[in-house]
């Protein structure tokens, strides 16, 4: 009856007495056709079609695994909880609690079906809402395998601007919540939306959590272009040349970002037809979308091995109503399977990738990361490498703190009724987001991620204050539980506003600092606060008179402080201090010393002021800066930087710095592709020069000088040479940066030498690996350049360096930035982005960043610092690794009040939680020590060093954990996986083991042993991590006395 309705509505022209009938007699044709359609109504009815969701994998066919899924960011154009919530839909109509509220009841209606998720901040928010009843429900649908949680995280991490503490942080978070509630460990990686792919995911967030396979959707056009021709999609991918192969991961490229094939989108209101099976209604449409499906699936084939391939059946916020997907996938799998020609099912990434081990096949090999990366040819992604940059400041800044609060909070002890870091950590994990503090985000979302952890910092604080107290306070009778010291700190001391170091010391009150070191060794630096009074005097924790230096407080920097604790706090600062006052501070490992600054009493000692003056243009003279072995020699002239000298290495080195602006392109040109918050597109460049020549100023004393430079109305910046140390700070200014003439613009430094670098350069992976870069190169393509400047920018959150055959020259950074070395010889930083148009990419808003006061706003102000060194050939690595440890981890400074001279005789003056001279090696550090809810210890420690780096220091290091924990009796150690959701040996024993092409190379990778029970000395290889649950037989404080 259906043919016959077909040949009769649908002539077949090629049939003459068929054609002839209907051309010669149209009335009657169409009559025939009502009445044979009214016998099909009055003899056929609608009949319930049970479809056919069972189907597996087939060997002998083409298997198309339906991936259903929803990616949701965790804030971007909305906040996070707006998102969750679905509330501000005049942006964007998304619930993520609808989504997971639907999925539910859609899993529940067919055993088959299946659905990933990623993001535990979001479900964590979804869970604490559920009753126990759904809990065990859902608990169900996970242990069954048809809810899977994919990544794990609290969010999809970005990979270019985190630093690698902070993914592993909070991926921790997310992992260690899934193993608690469920009893299951993430096997998959699913990075699909970041922006490029770092080696340190593959290796470390990858296969050192455990995971079998890594999946992601954007690499650059023209590298996905030659893997598709290639078949090479899929590779091993071997992100360390340290670790090598026993660190590789499977990893797959999706051909078409992460979203399903075009005409397969079954949201509401999406307009993909739908699959019309029902024969009484028009618009029946089966085999048609049979057919699309087997032509999406074989397209897709052609670019893939093996006879397995995924489609990801979803995108943002989608499954808000389930079932429309669901609905049509069974439809979908039911028909596909009966025409027979694939083989279409339900799956995951964890089935496809035991699909794919399964088929034996020998896959490409990856190095290195997919940096930059371009969808077109003048679509760079690489200026949110630097965007928001104060934002990406106060990342960094509270991942230091954080890092040391929770090692204060072990120390004192944990207590489930006070404050904790857990709200600075939930605030942390979220900031890591690849639309957080890649700086993507709308400016309404960034307040949301600065005021989440303005909150957790205040906590932290809380907790902070009383460990100290407590730590402090045990030589009193009152100990921990009720210290009376009331500590405070100054999370604005970057711009001079410290209120408890401000104070007037000239009634016989003395300001108390206590320093605390969260680094594993002993460690030396200058401390820097400021004061109202030139009359002050530091003693050490034996009453010592220390040396110390007042330096005059520029000008520049108290409008700065003014206007932004306004801003910022709400308030005016009553007092304006008028000096730093710097002094140097020695603290052991993981512990704290104490400082004393009291007024300095008549014509007694007292700290020495600095000696400023401005130097006279003089042709040919010199200007030297430094008292200890470094020498910075300035052009008087000129008023610049022109040699570098360090007397005891013997580097004499020709440098110069020179600051400029990038134009951003506006996009009105051919390509409408502008320089915005994810694109770096520049349209001309310009030398930013000393309006007016504005001589420079020099600040002498006896711990460091000081250059103060005004390089234009909105730049300034002081460059700094300490006297015991070997590298120069600079301390930079930039902003707001002038848009009157319409034009955005992005800021860069560039730092120009003599040495021949033949193209080449060097960029840390998330503060890790240090990777080799070629300009204008790529390894695993033949580039063809379309932004020579754009296409060179690399994410910097540690360094970049460059060398040549007698010299190395490494810039360390303070946050996330973008650089290159664009000149042999010169390394490039950008600093600050201004920019007036959208680029196109989502968000839908320009990224033009004010501070407002009242209603009074203008431009955003950055304010960081960055620190260079030259070294001789193969001597750098060393301080890149040890001062870029303490640049991410400063002393923590907590500031208190005495009357009198009696803190030391009252108080606990210095600790070490570690064994008396004992400190870890050079090469390890802590960047984990956290006590758990249930009492254990988590502990994480870090080899620093890659293979080959330093002659010395590339070696297997040594960790005696009896003199780590030297009043702790130490009952058990259980080494972990990364994330600390699964022992490592049953790790181990289930990494799937890939086979790569070509012929086996030697490998010689080295881990360290097992711990012995009885020794409890760990071992960690070069760029190893390790980590470790500890439990105590009892945890509790020391009688603490000076080290």
């Amino acid at each position: 009856m259906i043919f016959l309705i077909h040949v009769l509505f649908f002539p077949d022209q090629s049939s003459p007495i068929r054609a002839r009938k209907l051309d010669s007699e149209p009335s009657m044709a169409i009559g025939t056709f009502f009445l044979v359609f009214l016998s099909v109504l009055t003899v056929s009815e609608s009949k319930y079609i049970a479809y056919n969701t069972s189907q597996r994998i087939d060997p002998t066919k083409l298997n198309v695994h339906l991936v259903p899924h929803t990616h949701d960011d965790v804030g971007w154009l909305k906040t996070i909880d707006q998102y969750y919530v679905g509330s501000n839909n005049s942006i964007r109509g998304a619930s993520v609690q609808n989504i997971l509220d639907s999925i539910v009841p859609a899993l529940l209606a067919d055993k088959n079906r299946k659905f990933i998720y990623v993001e535990q901040a979001f479900f964590q928010r979804w869970w604490r809402q559920q009753s126990a009843a759904l809990k065990n429900v859902v608990k169900e649908l996970v242990s069954t395998g048809q809810l899977e949680f994919i990544n794990g995280g609290m969010c999809m991490h970005d990979e270019a601007t985190p630093h690698y503490i902070d993914m592993i942080d909070q991926t921790t978070l997310g992992h260690r919540f899934i193993k608690q509630e469920f009893g299951q460990t993430p096997r998959i990686g699913w990075q699909i939306d970041p922006f490029g792919h770092s080696a340190v995911q593959a290796y470390l967030l990858g296969a050192e959590l455990g995971f079998d396979s890594l999946f992601f959707g954007r690499i650059d056009y023209q590298d996905i272009a030659k893997r598709k021709s290639e078949k090479s999609l899929e590779v091993v991918w071997r992100g360390s040349n340290t670790l090598g192969s026993s660190a590789q991961i499977f990893a797959g490229i999706f051909p078409k970002h992460y979203e399903p094939p075009s005409g397969f989108y079954f949201e509401v209101n999406d307009d993909s037809p739908i699959v019309q099976d029902d024969i009484l209604l028009f618009d029946y449409n089966v085999q048609e979308r049979v057919n699309d499906f087997v032509a999406a699936a074989v397209s897709q084939a052609n670019v893939t091995r093996t006879n397995h391939v995924m489609w990801t059946m979803g995108t943002d916020f989608k499954y808000q109503y389930a079932n429309t997907w669901f609905k049509q996938m069974d439809k979908l799998i039911h028909y596909v399977n009966k025409d027979g020609r694939v083989n279409a099912l339900y799956s995951t990434p964890s089935i496809y990738t035991d699909a794919k081990y399964a088929t034996n096949e020998s896959w490409p090999h990856k190095t290195d990361d997919f940096f930059p990366y371009a969808d077109h040819a003048n679509g760079y992604w690489t200026g949110y490498f630097t965007s928001r940059p104060t934002f990406k400041g106060y990342v960094r800044m509270m991942s230091g703190y954080y890092l040391a609060a929770r090692q204060l909070e072990f120390l004192k002890g944990r207590n489930s009724s006070g404050p904790s870091t857990d709200t600075l950590a939930d605030a942390l994990a979220v900031a890591q987001h690849h639309d957080a503090v890649s700086g993507t985000e709308r400016q309404h979302v960034a307040n949301d991620y600065a005021k989440r952890l303005s909150i957790g910092y205040a906590e932290s604080a809380e907790l902070v204050a009383s460990s100290l107290a407590c730590l402090t306070g045990m030589g009193s009778n009152n100990g921990c539980d009720s210290p009376t010291t009331k500590f405070q700190q100054c999370p604005l001391l970057n711009i001079s506003y410290c209120p408890p170091s401000e104070i007037d010391l000239s009634h016989g009150k003395s300001l108390v600092v206590v320093v605390y070191n969260s680094l594993g060794w002993k460690r030396e630096d200058v401390i820097r606060i400021p004061v109202t009074s030139e009359s002050v005097i530091v003693r050490d924790s034996k009453g010592r008179e220390i040396e110390s230096q007042l330096l005059p407080l520029a000008n520049d920097l108290v409008t700065i402080r003014n206007y932004h604790v306004r801003a910022y706090l709400g308030i005016s600062p009553s007092d304006t201090p008028k000096f730093w006052l710097t002094f140097p501070a020695t603290v052991p490992p993981l512990g704290f010393n104490t400082y004393i600054v009291s007024h300095a009493e008549g014509a007694g000692p007292k700290s020495t002021m600095s000696t400023v003056y401005t130097p006279h243009r003089s042709e040919n003279s010199t200007i030297e800066v430094g008292k200890g072995d470094l020498k910075l020699i300035y052009s008087a002239d000129e008023g610049k930087l022109t040699h570098y000298i360090n007397s005891r290495s013997l580097v004499k080195a020709f440098v110069e710095q020179s600051y400029s602006s990038y134009s951003g392109d506006d996009g009105s040109g051919s390509d409408p592709q502008a320089s915005g918050a994810y694109i770096f597109r520049p349209n001309g460049t310009f030398s930013i020069k000393a309006e007016g020549q504005d001589p420079l100023t020099i600040v002498q004393g006896p711990i460091l000088d000081e250059v103060h430079q005004r390089i234009s109305p909105w730049i300034y910046q002081i460059t700094r040479v300490y006297k015991g140390k070997e590298h120069v700070e600079i301390e930079f200014t930039v902003g707001p940066i002038p848009v009157d003439d319409e034009i955005g613009k992005e800021i860069v430094t560039q730092f120009t030498t003599a040495m021949m670098t033949n193209k080449t350069f060097y960029t840390d992976s998330n503060g890790r690996d240090f990777i080799k870069r070629i300009r204008n190169y790529r390894s695993d393509w033949d580039l063809e350049v379309t932004q020579p400047v754009a296409g060179n920018y690399y994410p910097i959150n540690l360094g970049i360096y460059v060398e040549d055959n007698s010299t190395e020259f490494s810039v360390l950074v303070d946050r996330s930035v973008g650089g290159s070395s664009l000149l042999d010889g010169q390394i490039e930083l950008m600093l600050h982005r201004r920019l007036l148009r959208d680029d196109s990419k989502g968000v839908g808003e320009s990224l033009n960043e004010v501070v407002c006061v009242l209603d009074e706003c203008i431009g955003l102000t950055v304010h960081g610092k960055f620190c260079l060194r030259i070294d001789p050939l193969g001597e750098g690595a060393k301080w890149r690794r040890s001062f870029g440890q303490e640049m991410y981890s400063p002393f923590l400074l907590a500031f208190t009040e005495q009357e009198g001279d009696t803190w030391t005789s009252s108080h606990v003056p210095s600790f070490s939680a570690m064994e008396s001279n004992y400190s870890l090696p050079d090469n390890v550090a802590i960047i984990t020590l956290q006590e758990l809810e249930d009492g254990n210890v988590l502990l994480r420690l870090a080899h620093l060093y890659e293979m080959g780096e330093d002659k010395n220091l590339s070696v297997m290091a040594r960790v005696e954990l009896k003199k780590l924990f030297p009043d702790k009796k130490i009952a058990k150690v259980t080494e972990m996986s990364l994330s600390a959701n699964q022992e490592r040996v049953e790790m181990e024993k289930k990494r799937l083991v890939w086979k790569v092409e070509g012929p086996p190379k030697e490998e010689t990778h080295v881990r360290g042993g097992p711990v012995d029970p009885s020794k409890l000395v760990l071992e960690l290889a070069p760029m190893e991590i390790r980590t470790f649950v500890i439990t105590f037989d009892y945890i509790f404080l020391r009688h603490l006395s000076d080290p």
